[in-house]
């Protein structure tokens, strides 16, 4: 009689299950994403970009994602670094605070926007004193993109900072007492990696804020209306319109995440 190597068909069960339920996974995400670009007709994409709808949110989108990730820069970037190099009282609270817009629903951080800088908000008044309204203008925009996107590249420098040497950082410092220098010439580029990265990131985020975007800023084309509201409002009136928008930040959204994917390998691999 044969003997049946049960340990042989217990891996390839194994194998079976694990490959038959990867496949289905990667058809769930795959599918969705091929049928964005196999819905368009070739012959009027580019007459689509001609439509003024997709250019306005176009350089609405691509206006106010670029000033939130540089603003994001300006706050973040000295943020990461405190976290990241000093101990005080109260920082592991912090730290989570500036973590919550990761992980709270857009509509809800568009409402506590909208409570604390809409006209009858916490600092509302003193805004409206100084004749800034902010519901319905572009910098709301900027506001909810920043509120959105900003903790990734916090949580990416911090974690960059907390990669660098020290024993190298104390080095330069000896070779040259200036603390600033020392900073813009050692520990920034050793930190550039996972600084890019999450540059990289929170720009991309900015640019596929939808919640937030909608609930303080409103759905104002030309002022307000980004590119994932224009695919919101454009889905009954224009398809095809919809489509090539979405078409794009599909596009987007794969060349940032293969960049950040080749950043983190250079990162990483310059550590071994």
């Amino acid at each position: 009689m044969k003997h049946i190597n049960t340990d042989h068909l217990s891996d390839w069960a194994l194998f079976v299950f694990l490959g038959g339920t990867c496949l289905v996974f990667i058809l769930f995400i795959t599918l969705p994403l091929l049928s964005v670009f196999l819905n368009l007709d070739p012959n009027k994409i580019l007459v689509q970009f001609r439509n003024p709808q997709i250019l306005s949110a176009l350089t609405v989108g691509l206006v106010t994602s670029f000033s939130a990730t540089l603003a994001s820069l300006a706050f973040g970037l000295p943020t990461a670094y405190l976290l990241a190099t000093r101990r005080f009282p109260g920082k592991p609270i912090i730290d989570t605070i500036l973590d919550i817009p990761i992980v709270l629903p857009p509509a809800v951080a568009g409402v506590a926007l909208l409570l604390a800088f809409a006209p009858r908000g916490i600092l509302g008044p003193m805004l409206r004193e100084l004749g800034i309204i902010l519901p319905g203008s572009t910098l709301a925009v900027i506001l909810a993109q920043l509120f959105v996107a900003s903790p990734f590249l916090l949580r990416s420098a911090k974690a960059s900072f907390e990669d660098v040497d020290r024993s190298v950082i104390e080095s330069a410092k000896i070779l040259n007492p200036s603390r600033l220098r020392v900073f813009f010439t050692v520990t920034m580029p050793l930190a550039a990696h996972g600084i890019m990265a999450g540059t990289i990131m929170t720009w991309a985020r900015s640019m596929g804020e939808f919640g937030a975007t909608l609930m303080f800023a409103g759905n104002l084309p030309g002022v307000t209306q980004t590119m994932p509201l224009a695919i919101y409002m454009l889905l009954a009136e224009d398809p095809l319109a919809s489509n090539v928008l979405s078409a794009i930040l599909v596009v987007v959204s794969f060349s940032v995440l293969a960049l950040f994917r080749v950043l983190g390998r250079k990162r990483y691999g310059a550590r071994l």
